[in-house]
């Protein structure tokens, strides 16, 4: 068994297309509608087969009080792993990103948190090597 898909909830999926591509690197997999339903994926361009995220239009108002919330508090929305945070931390800021968070170790890691602009907090993460 293996992950292939998570999701995760935007307000603009225009938007959070030209971030995901644009800022972060990563490339479209798929893109199609059916009425006014947009599946919409990403992958890493490191790993163009590896696991997709959807970025779901957020219209579901559960959802979107969540989404709210764990923006209120600080908390990312999703995880992404590197091996070269300052380098990452550095092209990001160049291609428009907006850091809430510069990188900070911590116990066993360096993290910088970046808003997506789409309603998401984004950590990455760059492990610590012992």
């Amino acid at each position: 068994m293996k992950i292939k898909l998570t999701s995760i909830y935007v307000d603009d999926q225009e938007k959070a297309l030209a971030f995901y591509t644009g800022v972060l690197g990563f490339t479209k997999k798929a893109d199609f509608s059916n009425g006014p339903f947009r599946w919409l994926t990403v992958v890493s361009a490191e790993e163009p087969e590896g696991t997709e995220l959807q970025l779901a239009l957020n219209d579901n108002p559960a959802a979107k009080a969540y989404q709210q919330a764990i923006f209120k508090q600080g908390q990312p929305a999703l995880m992404l792993f590197t091996d070269d945070i300052k380098g990452d931390h550095e092209r990001i800021k160049a291609n428009g990103g907006a850091f809430a968070m510069a990188p900070t170790d911590v116990t066993g890691s360096t993290i910088a948190k970046l808003n997506d602009g789409c309603g998401n907090l984004i950590q990455i993460t760059q492990l610590a090597r012992w």
